[in-house]
């Protein structure tokens, strides 16, 4: 009878701490500027690992179109968090819209400018693209201001070129080989995927590597991290210390596993049917995940560097680029768990 008693006493006592432990989650909303693609697997790889609720909070991942769509998300309440590029956090300082990214995973932004199959004869250069149709994520995402860079610093006018919006994953790719497009700003895996098909595939532009990134950006350029308003990050800062530890945990994790192991950790339906082409693709990513989740101020210095040559709205706007992100929760988590944040 006692041994009874006993064992229900302990089972009473681990469902108080459980129902506790899960009242004290808050409950995070982060909006995904395309789930499938490569650049933001950290945050879909930390849910998969259960990262977030080991930290303490209870995330909602919503999957987007484009970085654009995330960004109104936030904007307009539906959302907390950005998981998109760093570069909408300048681009809306110069509007008096503060934003400010607090973890970042991508140290280069992996943006690849391709041609379509069915151009790689007509279309040799960046300055071939006048006059064309380029398809990106969404319009005023980052593969459109990456796409815009790169024609004005090719000596073209942007609005000579046709933007079209057309995703980041199966759909970019079926413009691309449909030929309703006549080249697109993509990612992995979808760069890799077309490759797949097309062996002479044209690349004109790729930003997968220090390498590339320094010949594009003169410099290095932070892609994918977690951003907010700058209001909604100083009132839960609970919050975003919990998603600064998850994301940090993720990446140590996918620094320590192989390709292999990362590929059996994300959802089927983001692996898709060709596991081989997927995991080509991911091991072509994996070099641009940080090994920190810290911002290099250069980085966001080449940022607004960029953004100035392409829009006078950000060259006249005075914007004090220090005030887009903070360190702090990175800096935070190295004193507290002992992470590795160099």
């Amino acid at each position: 009878m006692k041994n009874t008693i006993a064992r229900l006493a302990g089972a009473l006592l681990a469902l108080t701490l459980t129902t506790g432990f899960a009242a004290a989650q808050s409950k995070v909303t982060i909006a995904v500027g395309g789930g499938s693609c490569l650049c933001y697997l950290p945050t879909v790889l930390a849910k998969q690992l259960g990262e977030y609720e080991k930290a303490g909070v209870n995330v909602d991942l919503v999957d987007l179109k484009g970085g654009s769509d995330a960004l109104k998300a936030v904007l307009g309440g539906s959302a907390d968090v950005v998981s998109g590029y760093f570069d909408h956090c300048v681009n809306l300082a110069a509007k008096k819209q503060e934003l400010q990214a607090f973890v970042v995973y991508d140290r280069y932004p992996g943006l690849v400018l391709v041609v379509a199959p069915s151009h790689t004869n007509e279309i040799k250069s960046v300055k071939d693209l006048a006059g064309k149709k380029v398809g990106v994520s969404a319009p005023g995402s980052s593969t459109d201001f990456f796409l815009k860079y790169l024609l004005k610093k090719n000596g073209l006018d942007p609005a000579g070129t046709a933007v079209i919006g057309v995703g980041l994953g199966a759909t970019a790719v079926a413009a691309m080989e449909q030929g309703q497009i006549d080249a697109a700003v993509m990612l992995d895996p979808s760069v890799t995927v077309l490759q797949g098909s097309h062996k002479d595939l044209r690349i004109l532009s790729d930003t997968r590597t220090q390498k590339d990134t320094l010949e594009t950006f003169g410099g290095e350029y932070p892609g994918g991290a977690l951003y907010s308003t700058a209001a909604w990050v100083a009132g839960h800062e609970k919050e975003t210390q919990a998603l600064t530890n998850a994301i940090l945990n993720t990446l140590a994790w996918i620094h320590s596993h192989s390709p292999e192991d990362i590929m059996a950790k994300m959802p089927e339906e983001m692996v898709g049917k060709n596991k081989e082409l997927y995991l080509a693709a991911l091991k072509n990513t994996i070099p641009m995940f940080s090994e920190t989740g810290k911002m290099d101020p250069k980085g966001a210095d080449a940022v607004l560097a960029v953004f100035s040559v392409g829009s006078p709205e950000v060259a006249n706007a005075k914007i004090d680029v220090s005030k887009t992100f903070t360190n702090k929760f990175v800096e935070q988590a190295k004193k507290t768990t002992g992470m590795n944040s160099k």
